[in-house]
């Protein structure tokens, strides 16, 4: 098979690993925080007092380990799934009957306190079982259990933010259409604020980017007003940390922000360019996506026909293979994306790679699998943390959503639930994928179901 899923899996059924908290956590030098590393929807329920080291740790592992329910997506048709945390059987055969799934064997709860490493360690006729079995093993990402070696050293290398900085910049010049932002190391907080003050006074807004970080969390624009109004870089910094934007101590970058213009209707402005590296080290082109991101978070995709101007997907996808065939030399083998922001002039800023899984990842293969089963044409919408009304157990949130659905589908939209089990969080959400065959469908479902989610918190006030 050709293209990206035959580089991907071959064209055959695969196992899913859901390890979104193994993989992140081996770029985690100093215990800090569970906003580091997944979707900002998933609430933490932290009290005002000061975690200790192990209760940051397990509020980080319960929160990736929500965002790894997006395992459902890996691939076009999973055999077996293995998931971190409980999930009842039903979400599983929903996402069967609307993508014509075969059988699929689930392990779910493996590991409700640590990694799925860890778990497996401790279960190893499973591990033997993943390990010996016919389908291809598919992860969230490269982890230190598989291995050293070039892949991880790719990764490692290329997921800091200054790597891949240095990478764009070096391709950025074959390129028309695309400008990266200047962007300066610190070796420190102190070093931070010198800078960041420095930009201040000559009126320029700022990203600081911790160099490891996900879903939003390490990254804030910071404007000299806020910083005029916290009384100045340090006390800024200090705040940032504290309201755990920031990881505390250690280096962070400093990178000119992008200026899109006034916002809009019709405005462009966070892309994603997905491609898959083969085990030959070819790169296949997957797709490019219009991403939702509010501030610096992460919150969903858009991927499908007619979604991003021609222009604007050419320029990202001839600039993203470049980027792929680099990674590719330095070792890389699997999925891939490049993040780029819009300039005034429509330009194109690449700010990130992610040598992994991501969430738009799973809008694209959704596509796929929708038009291999149902016909070509296919958009989909993927919202990774939609706030709920109330909090909500699995049996009542299936319900929830179950009412739902066909009224999205009188709107010409499919209704599928991914992140199923942050629902009963302080603060709860659901992740679902929205597909339908134009964008007005897929708006109209949005706001059905904003508001539905919404109105349960009436409700429940009602019954008090």
């Amino acid at each position: 098979m050709d293209g990206w899923v035959g580089a991907w899996t071959g064209g055959r059924r695969a196992v899913h690993v859901g390890n979104v908290a193994d993989f992140n956590e081996q770029f985690l030098h100093e215990p800090s925080s569970g906003r580091r590393f997944t979707v900002r929807g998933f609430g933490s329920g932290r009290s005002a007092a000061e975690p200790s080291a192990a209760e940051r740790r397990a509020d980080r592992l319960r929160r990736a380990h929500h965002y790894a329910g997006l395992a459902v997506g890996y691939s076009p048709e999973p055999a077996a799934l293995v998931l971190p945390a409980e999930v009842d059987r039903a979400w599983i055969d929903w996402l069967a009957r609307e993508l014509d799934w075969g059988p699929v064997e689930l392990f779910d709860g493996l590991a409700p306190g640590g990694t799925v490493a860890e778990a497996l360690a401790a279960r190893p006729a499973l591990a033997e079982r993943l390990a010996t079995g016919p389908e291809p093993v598919l992860f969230w990402g490269r982890t230190p259990d598989r291995g050293q070696g070039p892949e991880l050293a790719a990764v490692r290398r290329y997921e800091a933010k200054d790597a891949a900085h240095g990478l764009f910049t070096a391709l950025a010049q074959d390129h028309p259409g695309v400008r990266v932002p200047r962007q300066e190391p610190a070796d420190g907080p102190r070093a931070a604020a010198r800078l960041l003050a420095a930009r201040a006074d000559r009126g320029l807004a700022t990203v600081l980017k911790s160099p490891h970080g996900v879903g939003g969390y390490g990254t804030v624009v910071v404007t000299p007003e806020e910083l005029s109004a916290d009384g100045g870089a340090r006390a800024l910094l200090r705040r940032l940390v504290r309201e755990d934007v920031l990881p505390p101590g250690g280096p962070l970058l400093l990178e000119e922000y992008v200026d899109g213009g006034p916002a809009g209707t019709g405005r462009l402005r966070d892309l994603t360019f997905d491609a898959v590296i083969g085990a030959d080290g070819r790169v296949h082109p997957v797709g490019v996506g219009e991403m939702a991101v509010d501030g610096t978070s992460y919150q969903g995709v858009t991927v499908g026909p007619g979604v991003v101007p021609p222009g604007a997907a050419a320029t990202a996808e001839r600039f993203g293979l470049a980027v792929g065939e680099r990674l590719a030399e330095a070792g890389h083998r699997g999925w891939y994306d490049v993040d780029f922001v819009t300039d005034r002039e429509r330009r194109l800023a690449p700010t990130e790679a992610n040598l992994r899984l991501t969430g738009p990842a799973i809008a694209f293969v959704l596509r796929h699998r929708l038009d291999q089963v149902r016909g070509p044409g296919h958009l989909v919408r993927t919202l990774d943390a939609m706030p709920l009304g109330a909090r909500l157990s699995q049996e009542a949130l299936h319900g929830h959503l179950d009412r739902l659905r066909p009224a999205c589908a009188r709107l010409g939209a499919t209704l599928l639930p991914l992140i199923v089990t942050a629902g009963h969080e302080p603060d709860p959400a659901v992740g679902l994928a929205l597909a339908a065959r134009s964008v007005e469908a897929l708006d109209g479902a949005e706001a059905l179901l904003g508001a539905a989610h919404h109105a349960l918190g009436r409700m429940f006030e009602a019954l008090r």
